[in-house]
């Protein structure tokens, strides 16, 4: 019987402590009550650079609940970049595209797959990583893996930073 009590006292103390702990994250949740939010803080030329939220629920922009937290541009030009490939997956809050196999009709035999990881909130060189994959099909009609140009995923990245540039100047010349 004792045993017993002594379980039900330990899991009572290990919820209390996961209690605080989540309690302390409630106001990195919701905000400080100083009354400023940290964009605020940030400068006019980061905040151009972070672009537009992406609105993900409906389309009233004035509520942030409802919005995505990654670069807008960087996330339309990775999308518009891989528009001839079927996509496997697309994680707008985690900045994850994953392409599905895409076999090039003039090069049968051989086939890509792309992910591109979405790494900052800014348009920043450095704030998109993409990795390629390659097969190849055998005599057998089975697909191995097979190495990959290097220079393939620069060229991606810049493709996709070129249009995401241009997606950037597009909107400040809408304003």
């Amino acid at each position: 019987m004792a045993v017993a009590q002594t379980k039900k006292l330990g899991s009572l103390i290990v919820s209390f402590v996961a209690l605080l702990a989540l309690s302390g994250c409630i106001g990195g949740l919701f905000g400080d009550d100083s009354g400023n939010s940290s964009s605020d803080s940030l400068s006019n030329l980061e905040q151009e650079s972070r672009g537009d939220w992406i609105p993900f629920f409906g389309k009233d922009d004035s509520d942030q609940g409802n919005r995505i937290g990654v670069n807008n541009y960087l996330w339309r030009a990775s999308l518009d970049t891989l528009s001839f490939m079927p996509l496997q997956a697309a994680d707008p809050f985690g900045g994850v595209i994953i392409s599905d196999w895409y076999e090039d009709p003039a090069a049968p035999g051989e086939r890509f797959k792309v992910t591109i990881y979405i790494l900052d909130q800014r348009l920043r060189a450095d704030g998109i990583k993409v990795a390629v994959f390659r097969q190849q099909q055998s005599a057998q009609k089975a697909w191995a893996d097979a190495p990959v140009n290097a220079a393939t995923a620069a060229d991606l990245e810049n493709a996709i930073l070129t249009r995401a540039r241009q997606l950037r100047v597009d909107s400040i010349a809408q304003n």
